[in-house]
This record gives C-alpha cells, sequence and structure tokens, in this order.
C-alpha cells in the first residue's frame, strides 16, 4: 500500500464569513494572515492516526457490546473489546468485541471471536488474517471459529470449521447482531425467537 500522509483538518482556522473578497470590498484591505493559516497544514503521525481510529473502534465495539447483552436477561457474552490498527494503514482497524462458546451445527463445542472492522476484505486462508483489504467507507462484522494453539501458546483461526473458520461476515449491523444472538442462545426456543426478528 502507497506510503499515506494524514493531516488534521479539525483546527484549521475558519474562513471568513463573507470571504476574503468580501472583506476587501468592506474595508479594503486584504487579510493575508488567514489564507496563509489555512495553507499551513499539520500533519498528523501514523501513532497519532492510529490512537483517534482506536477510540473510534472501541467506542463502536463497546455499543455493540450494549446492544448485544441489551436483547434478553438470559444471553450474556463477556465483555472482551480490544482493537489493532493495520500497520501501513493506521486509518483502518478492527475490534474484538466479544468470545464465547456455543454448539454450532454439526459441532459440539466451538470457541468463536466476534469482531468489527472499519473496512470490508476477504478473511486470509493462511497465517494473513485480511486479505484483498477495499479502502472505502464500508464497515464489516464477522464471526471467526478459534482454537488454541499450544506450541504457540495462543489462539488461532481453527480453519477446520466451515468455509476457513469464518462462522459469518456482513455488512448489515442488524444482520451481525441477529448472527451473535443466534450463537449465543442457549435453547432452540430462543434460537426460533431470534429467527423471527
Amino acid at each position: 500500500m502507497a506510503n499515506l500522509r494524514y493531516f488534521d483538518d479539525a483546527k484549521a482556522p475558519k474562513e471568513p464569513r463573507g470571504g476574503v473578497y468580501t472583506d476587501y470590498l468592506r474595508t479594503g484591505r486584504i487579510n493575508r494572515s488567514s489564507s496563509e493559516a489555512r495553507a499551513a497544514r499539520r500533519y498528523l503521525t501514523h501513532k497519532e492516526v492510529a490512537d483517534r481510529t482506536g477510540r473510534k473502534l472501541e467506542a463502536a465495539g463497546t455499543l455493540a457490546y450494549d446492544r448485544i447483552n441489551g436483547f434478553h436477561a438470559s444471553i450474556r457474552f463477556p465483555r472482551m473489546i480490544f482493537h489493532r490498527t493495520l500497520d501501513d494503514s493506521p486509518h483502518l482497524g478492527y475490534c474484538h468485541v466479544t468470545a464465547a462458546r456455543t454448539k454450532f451445527a454439526d459441532y459440539d463445542d466451538v470457541r468463536w471471536s466476534f469482531y468489527m472492522a472499519n473496512f470490508f476484505c476477504e478473511i486470509g486462508k493462511d497465517e494473513h488474517f485480511f486479505d484483498d483489504v477495499r479502502r472505502g467507507y464500508s464497515r464489516m462484522y464477522f464471526a471467526v471459529a478459534m482454537d488454541f494453539d499450544r506450541e504457540r501458546g495462543k489462539l488461532v483461526i481453527n480453519r477446520t470449521i466451515r468455509d476457513g473458520g469464518l462462522l459469518f461476515r456482513t455488512q448489515d449491523p442488524k444482520t451481525a447482531l441477529k448472527n451473535v444472538l443466534m450463537l449465543g442462545a442457549r435453547n432452540d426456543a430462543l434460537r426460533t425467537i431470534i429467527r423471527a426478528l
């Protein structure tokens, strides 16, 4: 990906209400200091951009977590909110919202994690988690099956379940909420209610 530069436009001085030419007609002078201040941009470091992106992702993750746990008293998930940004593009990142275990289709015990991202992509088949990241303003909500790798001592994607470990992926937040609730429902009666939504 290209070497991106970011600048802070939130603190740029506001242009006078009538503009430069209206001020000239009113006062007979051109105020050049404001146009020079507007031209001088403050560029942000990648760390500053990553920090801003992380705050936004964690705020969105907290909101998603509250909505998921507010659905029904019998469906409760642990709060496990953390974020990561992409190395070359710190304005892009993902947020881990929650994780749980469930009985899923033909599998008795499946560990899974629910994520949300501020981009859309394909889930990688190898060790590379994201493939074909699409720049744009689309979002992605997804859940992946997880398994503990004893050799490395960490959680990895369990690629033996479904299509490379991907349980669902969507751009619609309502569909994502419904899918997470289906994964967390403990009995068929709750699943029937969630399907009817």
